[in-house]
């Protein structure tokens, strides 16, 4: 999966932010003391290593995880500045509350709060859904034809 790049600049950020302020869930910021519940949602529906991206989001101030809720209940999570500064994700959305722009919104979400904090442009590491982000944000692969941030990563042994 390639890396991708998102101009904050671009006039399609706002055509997402106009289709994700229809969502029906609320998308805001995590809370610090919602950290053991994001956590642990994260690692029971997605893994391990994502949980330790959240965790590293909380410890940012602001906290760079924003959280999508609908009636109490957490759906989806996306963060950014963890693996690395100007990264978007990791990002998840309840398999039951997938196909309501969930992830649209948490995506929008999180690059309007880059472009605040200062960023110019976002990159997506190893990203998995290409012609979403492609389509919605007009991301680029990056041509790099050498290694990317995860090569090398530890991994936990096979069970």
């Amino acid at each position: 999966m390639p890396d991708l790049l998102v101009s904050l600049y671009s006039n399609r950020l706002a055509d997402l932010k106009e289709r994700a302020d229809n969502v029906r869930a609320s998308i805001r910021p995590a809370l610090p003391p919602e950290l053991h519940l994001v956590v642990n949602w994260v690692r029971e529906r997605f893994s391990e290593k994502w949980a330790s991206e959240v965790s590293v989001a909380f410890s940012r101030q602001p906290v760079a995880c924003q959280i999508a809720i609908d009636g109490g209940k957490l759906l989806g999570f996306a963060c950014y500045d963890t693996t690395a500064r100007g990264f978007f994700g990791p990002t998840g959305v309840d398999p039951e509350a997938r196909g309501k722009g969930i992830g649209l919104a948490l995506f929008s979400a999180c690059l309007q709060t880059m472009k605040t904090l200062g960023h110019a442009y976002a990159f997506i590491g190893d990203a998995g859904p290409v012609d979403f982000y492609a389509s919605t944000a007009g991301a680029i692969a990056i041509p790099a034809p050498d290694k990317g941030i995860y090569e090398g990563m530890l991994r936990s042994a096979p069970k």
